[in-house]
């Protein structure tokens, strides 16, 4: 009996199972040489399934060695010109016309090359997938309940990652090592259960590197050139979330089933994010709506009525067209990666369809600039509701997006009203970020909530009683307390004194002279350097200076140094007797009271009592210089008036 294989059965490997099984015994293999040409090719291209097919020709050659079959290799090698037009089946009919000229039994697993052999008179055995009575891959034994990924590499003991997502390690789980064949066993049967698992296929396949998902599994087989080595990788879920199971997921059903209908996950590898989509996924196909995914490679695990889209012909935009005739009022858009992806998802959600998208950050502001580097900021708002921030497979943070005319938060004396997005933390209700545009550069600013601050407050609002007559009540005056060494607006504080060094390390760049910096706030600071290196500082465009207020999220203003010495001479100092000064510059009045360090004490200017306040770890009291006490204190001293101060 002669028998022609064709290149889809060697890549499939079955061929030689059935001559074991006494199927085919005594049978005569003829080999076209063009299979063999098609095989070398794919493996040159670093292609597994080149390698799977090489695998089962050898395997073949030690059958006939066994005298088991008789193997044979028949006809000529294409050439270019044949090559060029595989594509169009020119290697195939090479291939059949073995087939017809030895008048032997024609074997494939390719359903329209079976189809074209029928119809030429040959005998054709037509070799469907098997989709039933699988057994445990051989790569199953590496794995146990607690398993993560496995890690397997030539010359190195397999390892294992073993936990739950909140958490890892990493462990040996054998002390011999792996060998290149043992892997490259593992590999071919990997790819013949994705040919015939109806749950399995290949992903990618470039030279060097396949990716194939079987079930819930996906699997990275690498080799030379593309790695130093080979090496398979294999990951799989081990926990089945539903939403209702995350803390917070009230809030995402209900933006998603209103009008919030463009959201964003984000998070850190492997913190749960891909976990968290496949769980909206689900819950939004549960109420109704239809939903599909996009996805690069497709891992997540959803039902099977939701559609899962990969690229079309190499492309996501391809796969986008085909989404907005298909209409689903949902698409999951997981792992958004290229420039591509992000102008895909804006263009997507602003046509209307709701779209839930996963991106890898480490933190919301990481989030942000990923998409304003490739979006314009002020449709964010359009494009992104709701960003999700992921930790260890919790939610840990919801924050909204707005738009808004204003003056961004920190800037207020340096900058005119304009638009700004707004990053707003759900729960606390407390403005995170404003994302502006200044000097041509997308800016993200870092907005310092309340409670980050920590602030003593010292003295209640009340109205200083007669003779004294001011027009409006006394503001509450902010000191420090000996244990809070932190203060808003004027302390000196470890925090500032770090954001000074690294401010003096970025603009000094620019400068060969001294760099001063002079913290307004957390948010903004005044640098005064060599008027003749201001320009270099800022910038064409500002472009230098945005890029350092974007690398660490402070609001600098570049001044030249004359300025500062103009305002050093600006500077005053009154003794005012009782052991106490006063010494005030542009913006704030200091009492300097060293002997009362830490302490509670009484204002009285002459006899009369002014206000109450505590002094410092380093014994000053700050007021804002343009408050209606400090402007008294001022005119009394002023006056020639003793300012005493009486512990309470």
């Amino acid at each position: 009996m002669n028998m022609v294989p064709d290149t889809s059965v060697l890549i499939d490997g079955r061929i030689t199972s059935m001559i074991k099984a006494g199927d085919y015994k005594g049978a005569t293999i003829i080999v076209p040489e063009a299979v063999v040409a098609e095989l070398e090719a794919q493996a040159n291209q670093g292609r597994e399934i080149g390698f799977s097919g090489l695998n089962e020709l050898q395997a073949l050659c030690r059958l006939a060695e066994e005298k088991v079959i008789e193997l044979k290799f028949s006809g000529a090698r294409p050439t270019l010109e044949q090559v060029k037009l595989s594509s169009g089946g020119e290697i195939d009919a090479m291939i059949r016309n073995i087939a017809i000229e030895n008048n032997a039994q024609f074997i494939t697993s390719d359903s329209v090359q079976a189809e074209v052999a029928r119809a030429k008179g040959l005998n054709v055995i037509y070799l469907k997938p098997q989709i039933t009575d699988f057994v445990p891959l051989g790569i199953d034994q590496f794995f146990d309940e607690h398993t993560i990924a496995v890690y397997l590499k030539e010359r190195v003991c397999p390892f294992a990652k073993k936990g739950t997502i909140n958490a890892m390690k990493l462990v040996q789980i054998r002390d011999q090592t792996m060998t290149e064949f043992e892997l490259r066993a593992l590999a071919q049967e990997i790819l013949e259960r994705a040919k015939r698992n109806p749950d399995g296929f290949i992903e990618i396949e470039k030279r060097g590197i396949t990716v194939v998902q079987i079930g819930s599994m996906r699997i990275a087989i690498a080799r030379r050139p593309f790695s130093d080595g080979m090496e398979i990788t294999a990951v799989r879920p081990i926990v089945d979330m539903k939403l209702s199971d995350y803390a917070k997921a009230e809030i995402i059903t209900e933006r998603l089933t209103g009008q919030k209908r463009g959201m964003m996950i984000a998070g850190t590898p492997g913190s749960g994010k891909t976990t968290l989509a496949q769980s909206v996924a689900t819950d939004l196909s549960d109420y109704g709506f239809v939903v599909k995914t996009m996805e690069a490679p497709r891992e997540l695990q959803v039902p099977d009525h939701i559609t899962q889209y990969t690229m079309l012909d190499g492309s996501m935009e391809n796969t986008a067209d085909v989404l907005m005739l298909v209409r689903p009022d949902f698409v999951i858009f997981d792992q958004l990666r290229k420039n591509e992806d992000f102008k895909i998802f804006a263009d997507m959600r602003l046509a209307g369809l709701g779209m839930v998208g996963v991106i890898h950050a480490t933190d919301v502001h990481d989030a942000l600039q990923r998409f304003v580097d490739r979006v314009d900021f002020s449709v964010l708002s359009q494009i992104i509701n709701t960003i999700i921030f992921v930790k260890e497979g919790i939610i840990t943070r919801i924050y909204d997006i707005g738009f808004t005319i204003k003056v961004p938060e920190g800037m207020e004396n340096e900058m005119h009203i304009r638009p700004v997005t707004t990053v707003t933390d759900y729960e606390t209700g407390c403005l995170a970020f404003d994302v502006f545009r200044y000097d041509g550069e997308t800016i993200i600013m870092p907005v310092i909530r309340p409670s980050d601050q920590k602030e003593a407050v010292i003295m209640s609002s009340q109205r200083i009683p007669s003779p004294l007559s001011f027009e409006q009540d006394i503001p509450q005056i902010r000191t420090l307390t000996s244990d809070v060494p932190l203060r808003k607006e004027f302390e000196d504080r470890t925090g500032w004194r770090l954001s000074e060094k690294e401010i003096q390390r970025e603009i000094g760049r620019y400068t060969g002279g001294a760099v001063d910096v002079q913290m307004i706030s957390d948010t903004k600071a005044v640098v005064y350097i060599d008027d003749k290196d201001v320009p270099a500082a800022i910038g064409k465009g500002g472009k230098n200076i945005s890029a350092i207020v974007n690398k660490i999220g402070i609001g600098i203003d570049i001044k030249p140094r004359s300025e500062f010495e103009k305002q050093k001479k600006d500077e005053e100092e009154f003794n005012l007797g009782g052991g106490v000064k006063i010494h005030t510059d542009k913006k704030q009045l200091t009492i300097i009271a060293p002997d009362h360090n830490g302490k509670i004490v009484d204002v009285f200017a002459s006899k009369e009592y002014l206000f109450t306040a505590t002094v410092n770890e380093n014994g000053e009291i700050h007021l804002a210089k343009n408050s209606s006490i400090a402007q008294e204190m001022i005119r009394r001293s002023s006056a020639g008036e003793v300012i005493k101060l009486r512990p309470v």
